[in-house]
C-alpha cells in the first residue's frame, strides 16, 4: 500500500516529507525574524541617549504612549477598592529619595498657588477636610503589589477648600520634598481622581516616618513612582514639571 501524500501543484509529497519542508520553512522564518529583533535592538541600544539617559526614538514611543492614555482617561474610573481587613499590616515601602532625616513639628505645606504668591498649611489645616479612605492594590514598578489602607483628604476637595479651583485648569501638578530630592509631576486630571488623596494616615494610624511622614500623596490611578512622599511643595503648570524618575528614564505618565 502507498502511503497517503500531499498534492502540492501537481506534485505529491508523503506526509513525512511536508512536515520535514514545514519544519524548514518554520524555523527559517523564525531565524530571519530573531535576526532582524537583534539588529533593532543593537540599532536602538547604539543610537546617543539624550539627557535624560533614553534614546530619542524609546522617549518618543513612552510620550506616543502618554497620549493614547490620556486620550482613553476618565476620572469617573477608580481603582479597584478592598476591605480593610485584606490590607497588609506589613506595608512595603516603595523608596526613601527625599526621606533623610526625621521632620519636627516644624513642617509647613507651601502651595505655590501663582509667581510670588505661596499659600502656607499645617497638616492641622489639612486634616479640617471631610476625612476620605482608599483600600487599594498599591503597584510598584519593580514588578510587586500589595492591598494597603490609607486616609487623608481629596486632592479635589483640597482644591475647593482653599480657592484653588483656578489652577484646575493647568495641565499639571508639580510636587517636591521638603529637601528638594525627589520630586514628581502628574497630570491634572488624574490628580482630580476622587480616590487620590493628600494622606497623612497609614492602617488608621498616623504614617510612618518611611512612609512619608508628615503628609504624602496617594494616587490609585498611578504606579508607585508618582506617589511622592514627604511633600513640601506643590505647584501647578501647563509644562511638564521635573520628574525624578523620568530624568532616569521611565515613563513619565505611570498610568494603570
Amino acid at each position: 500500500m502507498s502511503k497517503p501524500g500531499i498534492n502540492n501543484g501537481g506534485k505529491k509529497r508523503t506526509v513525512e516529507q511536508e512536515i520535514k519542508r514545514r519544519t524548514v520553512v518554520a524555523f527559517t522564518v523564525f531565524f530571519v525574524c530573531l535576526c532582524c529583533g537583534g539588529l533593532v535592538f543593537a540599532w536602538l541600544y547604539n543610537q546617543p541617549q539624550s539627557a535624560d539617559g533614553v534614546q530619542p526614538t524609546l522617549r518618543t514611543a513612552l510620550e506616543a504612549n502618554e497620549k493614547l492614555f490620556s486620550l482613553f482617561y476618565s476620572k469617573r474610573r477608580e481603582a479597584k477598592v478592598f476591605k480593610k481587613t485584606d490590607a497588609v499590616t506589613d506595608v512595603r515601602v516603595n523608596g526613601d529619595v527625599g526621606m533623610d532625616g526625621e521632620l519636627d513639628t516644624t513642617w509647613r505645606l507651601k502651595v505655590a498657588r501663582n509667581p510670588g504668591d505661596t499659600l502656607i498649611l499645617t497638616l492641622d489645616d489639612i486634616k479640617a477636610l471631610p476625612k476620605t479612605e482608599v483600600v487599594f492594590d498599591f503597584k510598584c514598578v519593580e514588578g510587586w503589589s500589595q492591598v494597603t489602607w490609607w486616609g487623608g483628604v481629596r486632592f479635589s476637595d483640597f482644591m475647593k477648600k482653599y480657592n484653588l479651583v483656578p489652577q484646575t485648569a493647568m495641565r499639571y501638578v508639580g510636587m517636591v520634598t521638603p529637601d528638594e530630592a525627589y520630586y514628581v509631576g502628574n497630570d491634572m486630571p488624574s490628580m482630580l481622581q476622587p480616590q487620590t488623596l493628600l494622606c497623612y494616615e497609614m492602617n488608621g494610624e498616623p504614617l510612618p516616618q518611611n512612609q512619608g511622614y508628615p503628609l504624602r500623596l496617594i494616587i490609585p490611578v498611578k504606579y508607585g513612582i508618582k506617589h511622592l512622599k514627604r511633600i513640601g511643595v506643590i505647584y501647578f503648570s501647563n509644562e511638564k514639571p521635573k520628574d525624578y524618575w523620568a530624568e532616569q528614564g521611565y515613563d513619565y505618565y505611570s498610568g494603570l
